[in-house]
């Protein structure tokens, strides 16, 4: 899971550079079929980088059940940290910014939250048929 993200990460030149004309083209039609403007570029950014880091979330939170949540997202806010800082210290056509450090870790967040969810209610079922 760490591999994919690494590349997108430390990938030369941003990701969606080659999407970013098509990306535009289909934002613009959106607008013109009844979409709201805040529905951008920087609306669809900032939520790849949250569902590119409700991964990392979820599966920390399966591989270290015994972590709260909170413990998980903090992993997710030092992995996006490490990753701007390489951005901006490796990276010159990358852009580090503090929103991808915030909205990467609300990823991380969503991700935890979703697996902390998902084992309570596995236990709970577990519970309830061993009650049976």
């Amino acid at each position: 899971m760490l591999i994919p993200l690494a590349f997108i990460a430390f990938w030369p030149t941003p990701v969606d550079q080659p999407v970013q004309g098509q990306l535009a083209t289909i934002l613009q039609f959106l607008h013109r079929h009844g979409f709201p403007r805040w529905f951008n570029y920087k609306f669809v950014e900032a939520a790849a980088n949250v569902a590119l880091f409700i991964p990392v979330g979820f599966v920390s939170t399966l591989a270290f059940p015994d972590k709260t949540w909170w413990r998980i997202s903090a992993f997710g806010l030092i992995i996006s940290c490490c990753m701007e800082l390489g951005q901006l210290l490796f990276l010159h056509n990358r852009f580090a910014t503090p929103q991808d450090i915030v909205t990467n870790a609300c990823g991380a967040v969503i991700g935890a939250l979703l697996a902390a969810a998902t084992l309570k209610k596995l236990q709970a079922r577990r519970l309830s048929a061993a009650d049976l």
